[in-house]
This record gives structure tokens, sequence and C-alpha cells, in this order.
């Protein structure tokens, strides 16, 4: 008798969290097709996929890629949080398109930046979407258009996480922002205001989670949505100190972000403009309630911090192997 065999479409395979799931689904025995637009290069990052060209914005080439496929995986951003506003709906559109086309299933790994104050420093899947920033407000346009496209036959899920980590976490807050400098460890930045909580999300569980998810998807609603605790620090001083101690260096210096510097080159840098816009999320906790999830799955993938830094610390370079 034949097995059927899972098959996916991530568009975003080169990037951090596209990569981490494109992986997490070909350890679980998937077929998993990738889009870039020079898959021979782009093949060396993780030779296991099958590469096809192509290009985000272009939707024949999606479509192309999409054929006979029913989970597409939209993991696609702009480097540097570069033309947001002109490339990241137009770039979902395409995927959508394909979605209905296959009456596929649409995964987005969502982020924090679609709540506003008004959601509170605890928020489930029914917290209130206000979101205060640009991006913010384009995240939460995806996430409607996701949902309105399951009346023409897709279908969407949503896995909201906080900043990510990982060995391949290269373009975050963690690997630009905390321990920005190549090399074995000198000093460590923390962006966030004294004694404010953050969520964080070590990549290989959030992808092994989102895997285990799209394994039982005939079970979603057209439209689900779950959160992700991941890793969750009452003061983000206690990650920077768990950062140094992984890399094993107790006593390297700890900084505050030069969150000044990043205000001052604002007006003349799209990347220093875009982190300021996110300024908000440093000054007041915002957690994820994972309950719906942990209900759903029953076990959520979740590795021992000291271990998880180790390994990012070690897959950025920023730490030699003992």
């Amino acid at each position: 008798m034949t097995v059927a065999v899972n098959k996916a479409l991530v568009i975003g395979a080169t990037g951090g969290i596209g990569g981490e799931v494109a992986r997490a689904l070909h350890a679980r025995g998937w077929e998993v097709r990738a889009l870039h637009r020079d898959p021979s290069r782009a093949s060396q990052s993780n030779p296991d996929l099958h590469w096809t060209a192509g290009d985000a914005m272009d939707q024949a080439s999606v479509q192309r890629a999409a054929a006979g496929i029913r989970v597409i995986v939209h993991a696609v951003n702009p480097p540097g949080y570069r033309n947001w506003s002109g490339l990241v709906l137009p770039m979902l559109d395409n995927t959508i398109a394909a979605a209905v086309r296959n009456e596929a299933r649409v995964l987005l790994p969502g982020t924090v930046y679609n709540y506003g104050p008004d959601a509170g420093d605890a928020v489930d899947e029914h917290a209130p979407q206000n979101p205060l920033t640009r991006k913010g407000r384009i995240r939460a346009e995806m996430e409607r258009r996701l949902e309105q496209a399951t009346a023409r036959g897709a279908k969407a899920l949503v896995v909201r996480a906080g900043d990510f980590y990982g060995p391949r976490s290269g373009n975050t807050w963690f690997a630009q922002g905390m321990v920005p400098t190549a090399g074995p460890l000198k000093r460590i930045f923390n962006p966030a205001r004294a004694g404010t909580g953050h969520a964080w999300a070590y990549l290989p569980d959030l992808a092994e989670t989102m895997a285990r998810l799209l394994e039982r998807r005939d079970e979603l609603a057209d439209f689900d949505s779950f959160q992700f605790g991941g890793t969750w620090v009452e003061d983000n001083r206690d990650f920077a100190e768990a950062i140094r101690t992984a890399a094993g260096r107790p006593r390297i210096p700890i900084y505050p972000f030069p969150w000044p510097l990043v205000h001052l080159l604002a007006p003349f840098n799209e990347t220093a403009r875009e982190m300021r816009e996110m300024t908000y999320i440093w000054r007041s906790p915002l957690r994820l309630v994972d309950g719906k999830l942990r209900n759903f799955l029953g076990e959520v993938p979740a590795t021992p911090l000291a271990e998880a830094l180790r390994t990012t610390l070690l897959g950025l370079g920023r730490c030699k192997k003992p």
C-alpha cells in the first residue's frame, strides 16, 4: 500500500523561521519544496529541500511552485525591515492566490507587533489587535486577508511567537541587537527597560511546534491561531546574564542598548527607523499565553535555556566549541 507523503511549499526557506520549519518538516518525512530566485545558490543552505526558481513578488512563479501543494509556509520578509509597506502585502497576496487555487493551508509565523497597549501584558488568541505602529498595522492586515481568504477555499494557521533566537537566526534582535559583534562575545546589549519582561522564541522549538500543528491541520478551524509562549523572562537583564553564562564569559559587560543612536539615525536609515518604531516592545511586558496550544498538542517542545543559548551562540559564531 502506498502511503501519501505530506508536501509543503516554503516561501522564505533561506530565512530564520522559514529555514527551521523546512528542516523540521523534512525531518518528519515531508517532501519540502522551496521557492528562491537563485535555487543553485540557495540549495547550499539546505540541500535536503527541492528548490525551485521563483520570486515571492511574482504571482505566476508562486502558482507554479505551489501546484499540487496543500501546505504553504509563508515565512518571507524584506531583509533589514526595508520597504515593508511596498513588499509585504503583495507577497502575501500571491501566496493567498496560490492557496485559493490549491485549497491549501497557509502557515504564517505571527508576531507580537499586532498588539497595542490595550491588549494588556498577557495576551491569548482573543486579545484585541489595535496596533499603533505601521508594521503592526501591516501584520494585522496580513491576518485579516488570510481570514478573508477562507471564504474562497483557502485555510490559514497563524502561530504567534516572541523575538527569535537560534543557531541560524542572523536577522533578529538577538543577533543584531544583543550580541551584534562578530566573533567571541566581548559585550552584550540589553534593549529592555530595567525590570521589563520579554518573550523569546527558540527557533528549533517553534519550528517543531509548527510542524506538529500542520500534521494535525485537519483538526483545525479554517482560520486558526495559536500563541507560542516560548522563553519568557521576567526581566530581560536575566536573559542577558544567561547569554554570557552560556558563552562561558560570566564577567563580560552588559550595556544598555544605544537607543539614542537609533533615534539619531532613524531619519536617514530605514532599518534604524523601523527599529525605533519597535521601541515600545522593550518598555512594557507582553507575555503570550499558550494554554490553547498546550491543550491541543499536550506537550510543547522546550529546549532548556542554557542549551538553547549555547547552541545559538555556537551557530552565530559568538563562542567557540569546547
